[in-house]
């Protein structure tokens, strides 16, 4: 299995799956907003909170079912859990959504997509894995890609305050973090275990702190109950796929693709909400994050080969 999970063709599939997912919550996300009259950071704290820890009950729920046995962290795992679920759940979207309240839409796009090169930088600082040229240009690449989707007639000043940009940079740097620990973590431990239990415990560590800053979550029809489940199924399939491929392939591998996650956001967010989006800057920005996928999978081909 694990050999069949390090194919180029299938690390690919999958890889780009989670990144459709996890694009695809920009629409639903706006759309849960507007049916559970979310608009205070606190809300839409403990609107993610409610999110995650439904994510990872889910995912719990569905191994259990799959290994026909209730599985549950050993006491050694315990730290492992507790430490991924408050860098890569809790601290990369309490950052993110403090500093997305105090920051331009245009300018957080920008920011965000630095957790992929952070990434690389990190598996070559700590995991030794080779960092290259290409590997550099590859997100580079990606990182302009990312830019002419979102530069659209935005203005784009050179502002700094701390609880915008630089809580858009520690998000990218715990979600780069948390992406270097769940390689290291899944080496002892099983994957679908440990995404399920730092869902769910970062989860309820943002529903504490979005309720502490006076988060409300009014109620809502079935839709708004469908939208809020739809977003727990698929942060809990992207993470648990996404983690998968992070324990059997080289990190740098797998986390160029995340650039392909705001391109997916401007398409299904035109898609569902109606705005424009078939347009050459589209085009464009999937060239660029395209090629930049190629150049860091063609050096990773090379270094499997000498």
């Amino acid at each position: 299995m694990a050999d069949k999970l390090q194919r180029s063709g299938l690390v690919l599939i999958l890889a780009t799956l989670c990144c459709l997912l996890w694009g695809s919550a920009y629409p639903f996300i706006k759309i849960g907003y507007q049916l559970f009259a979310i608009e205070t950071t606190g809300s839409q704290i403990l609107f993610a909170g409610l999110r995650f820890t439904m994510a990872g009950i889910l995912t719990w729920v569905i191994t259990c079912s799959y290994k026909k046995e209730l599985i549950y962290p050993v006491r050694s795992e315990w730290g492992s859990v507790m430490s991924l679920g408050l860098v890569q759940t809790s601290l990369q979207y309490l950052f993110f959504y403090i500093g997305l309240a105090n920051t331009s839409g245009v300018k957080a796009a920008i920011i965000n997509p630095m957790a992929a090169f952070l990434v690389i930088i990190f598996a070559h600082l700590l995991l030794k894995e080779k960092l290259t040229r290409d590997k550099v240009f590859g997100c580079l690449l990606g990182m302009t890609g990312v830019l002419i989707v979102q530069l659209n007639g935005g203005s784009l000043n050179t502002d700094f305050k701390f609880l915008g940009e630089g809580f858009m940079f520690l998000a990218c740097f715990a979600s780069a973090l948390g992406t270097i620990m769940t390689r290291v973590y899944t080496k002892k431990s099983d994957s679908m275990t440990l995404t399920a239990f730092q869902l769910s415990f970062g989860g309820l560590i943002l529903i504490g702190v979005g309720l502490l800053s006076g988060g409300q979550i009014h109620s809502a029809d079935l839709h708004g109950l469908l939208v809020l489940f739809y977003l727990a199924v698929l942060s809990a399939t992207a993470f648990s796929v996404w983690t998968i491929l992070i324990k059997h392939n080289p990190v740098g591998l797998v986390a160029v693709y995340s650039f392909m996650i705001p391109v997916f956001g401007v398409m299904l967010s035109g898609l569902f909400l109606g705005e424009a989006f078939l347009n050459i800057r589209i085009l464009f920005s999937l060239i660029c994050v395209s090629l930049g996928i190629w150049l860091v999978n063609r050096q990773s081909k090379v270094q499997a080969t000498n």
